[in-house]
């Protein structure tokens, strides 16, 4: 069932998005080369706590932490760890969520750490972060869920880049993830149709390489099949009459 939030519902859900955006902006401050990725998980926490929040991934489905970072060809669901040491030259996704006062917000970016990306692989970062700006223009009240996908879809495949299938998007209020599923790539099905009052996450997940992915034996880290790097960011939108409100940005 896809719930319409009213204006009071969706303010909630914006300062969740807002103690979220705030958590990612210090974790991205602070990261370092010699830095573990259980490092940038207590930062994100106490960020998220210190604001009044709770991280909304801690126990979730039994993931373990409260931050995924998803390093070079980890696409998402990382689990932080002691022994996980970032460096330069590596691509780090973050990707992070948490509640306020029952409402839930969800984001994510991807970081080049220590360097200045070139060639494919800053073609890679700006399509993925274009992607995610095409597919929030493409949302208007009456539109479909497949025109966002088209809007991926259109810009990234051309490129020669994969769209990560088995992982998409999807509506957020009072659970992490609610209906409706928003896919990155177009499907036969057209999807729910958009109305003002929901609240969705666009979050595309593109592989330098194939799209195909597999998950480690943690039971959590998703990776790519052929061992390229993958980017991923993520907004929390909110739909309005007159077309889409970023509340995580």
């Amino acid at each position: 069932m896809i719930i319409i939030r009213n204006a009071e519902e969706i303010e909630k859900i914006r300062k969740a998005a807002q103690i979220v955006k705030t958590s990612l902006d210090e974790v991205e401050a602070a990261m370092r080369p010699g830095m573990s990725t259980w490092d940038l998980n207590d930062i994100a926490e106490a960020t998220t706590i210190k604001l009044g929040g709770k991280p909304a991934f801690k126990g979730y489905r039994g993931f373990p932490a409260c931050l995924c970072v998803s390093v070079n060809e980890e696409v998402v669901h990382g689990i932080p760890r002691k022994d996980r040491i970032i460096k330069e030259g590596d691509l780090v996704s973050i990707d992070y969520g948490a509640s306020w006062q029952g409402y839930f917000g969800d984001s994510a970016r991807t970081i080049a750490l220590g360097f200045r990306p070139t060639g494919k692989v800053e073609d890679l970062l700006l399509t993925t972060r274009e992607s995610l700006k095409r597919a929030i223009a493409a949302i208007k009240p009456g539109k479909f869920v497949q025109d966002i996908s088209r809007a991926i879809q259109d810009l990234v495949e051309p490129k020669g880049f994969g769209i990560v299938r088995d992982y998409v998007g999807h509506g957020i209020g009072t659970q992490p993830h609610e209906e409706p599923p928003i896919p990155h790539y177009v499907t036969e099905d057209r999807g729910a149709r958009l109305k003002a009052g929901m609240v969705i996450c666009i979050e595309p997940m593109i592989n330098l390489g194939s799209e195909k992915v597999k998950v480690l034996r943690d039971g959590w880290t998703v990776v790519t099949v052929d061992g390229s790097v993958s980017a991923h960011f993520e907004h929390t939108i909110a739909i309005t009459e007159a077309g889409a409100d970023v509340l995580s940005s």
